[in-house]
């Protein structure tokens, strides 16, 4: 007999356990993770007609995993995660020479209906 797993409410097996979307910078220009670079996720156009900002900072591995709550349902729709590079080129641009280009970085993305329960990561290079 088949068993049909059952996954407490928000969550699934896309992103049990973690925030539904999760973000990584990458230095490449020295080769390391982007700490405490600014992080904000908004609705651009979501089905329920919500509307919200959330921000954080990544990490010391470059990383942000919970700019939203792990119970946190999807809505089908657009989104967009900004990266605030301008600050974090302020910041390092004195101990390793190198400023930036990009004042901020934009990636507008979007969830279809039948994704709503998977887990997003986007990565900045």
């Amino acid at each position: 007999k088949k068993r049909t797993p059952s996954y407490p409410r928000g969550q699934s097996p896309g992103h049990m356990g973690r925030s539904p979307i999760t973000t990584h910078v990458l230095d490449t220009t020295r080769g390391r993770p982007a700490k405490d670079v600014p992080v904000t996720l908004a609705t651009v156009s979501v089905a329920d007609g919500s509307s919200w900002t959330v921000s954080g900072v990544t990490d010391a591995d470059g990383r942000n995993a919970d700019l939203l709550p792990v119970t946190h349902d999807l809505q089908p729709g657009v989104y967009v995660i900004t990266f605030e590079c301008e600050e974090y080129f302020r910041r390092t641009a004195a101990a390793y020479g190198v400023s930036g280009f990009y004042p901020k970085v934009s990636i507008h993305f979007e969830v279809k209906a039948d994704q709503v329960k998977e887990h997003y990561h986007v990565p900045l290079l």
